[in-house]
């Protein structure tokens, strides 16, 4: 990966010309991480920069999150915005609105692992577990170190049957386990999947897919867009499948400010 910064002079140049197609993740990129996602909060300068963004002729806008499409929703409160929640399981926006069909017997899985995890988890304190409708996210952030063998344990006792019958799907994140349906299903398939309705629907091949995400499970969009467009990650650098990285949050409203000054 290099720091998209040192390569600005080559970015420009890529963006010449081009219908820009920008994937978003909501926390950690567009917003920084907090210790409980309900108290996230997305500046007003970001809204507005979306916004602006969101209006130009070139451009079209996705916010892919794990949240709900609810939450993102309305924490943003943008129109002309595709929203994505539940990691692609949900999507609405302009002449969009879709949400995935889950196995028969999912949810039922889904609440029994729940009350197992607030049984056993309930004298555990910085420890949550938040309900998602379609999918359930352990949050172990604000725990003590000492305990995060105990909580992972439980963890695994909880969902280890239903994932060998193959009834649900298990993805680590950020201080988070979650559990997911079983699908084939993620931020990369999203992803081209949007990206290839957009083409489809502008007739045009000159489509630049650029996706910016913090997260593990934003590896999937980076995959999956190798070789197609932009792909940037947020942080320190690693071993991302992601071409460059931005720094932090801040670093990644600049960045956007200036895609928003090239854009039409």
């Amino acid at each position: 990966m290099r720091y998209i910064f040192h390569d600005l002079e080559k970015i420009k140049r890529s963006l010449e010309g081009k219908y820009i197609f920008l994937f978003l993740d909501c926390d950690g990129t567009l917003a920084p991480i907090v210790n409980t996602p309900d108290k996230v909060i997305i500046s007003p300068e970001t809204k507005k920069l979306l916004g602006s963004l969101s209006q130009k002729k070139n451009c079209r806008i996705a916010i892919i999150s794990g949240r709900t499409l609810a939450d993102i929703k309305k924490r943003f409160g943008l129109k002309n915005i595709i929203y994505s929640g539940n990691h692609g399981f949900q999507i609405e926006g302009p002449k969009i609105k879709h949400e995935l069909a889950v196995p028969l017997g999912y949810k039922k899985a889904l609440r029994r692992i729940k009350t197992r995890l607030k049984e056993k988890l309930s004298g555990i304190k910085g420890v949550f577990v938040e309900d998602k409708k379609l999918s359930l996210a352990l949050h172990f952030r604000l725990a003590d170190k000492g305990q995060l063998p105990f909580i992972k344990t439980v963890f695994h006792e909880s969902i280890i049957l239903y994932l060998l019958k193959n009834k649900i799907k298990v993805s680590p994140g950020k201080k988070i386990l979650e559990v997911r349906p079983p699908l084939r299903w993620d931020k990369g398939k999203i992803v081209l999947w949007l990206l290839g309705r957009q083409i489809f629907a502008l007739k045009k091949e000159n489509v630049l897919p650029v996706y910016i995400g913090d997260d593990v499970t934003d590896e999937d969009a980076f995959k999956a867009l190798k070789n197609k467009g932009l792909t940037v990650f947020v942080g320190k650098p690693g071993n991302s499948k992601a071409d460059y990285y931005l720094k932090s949050t801040e670093e990644v409203i600049k960045f956007l400010r200036l895609i928003d000054l090239k854009s039409n």
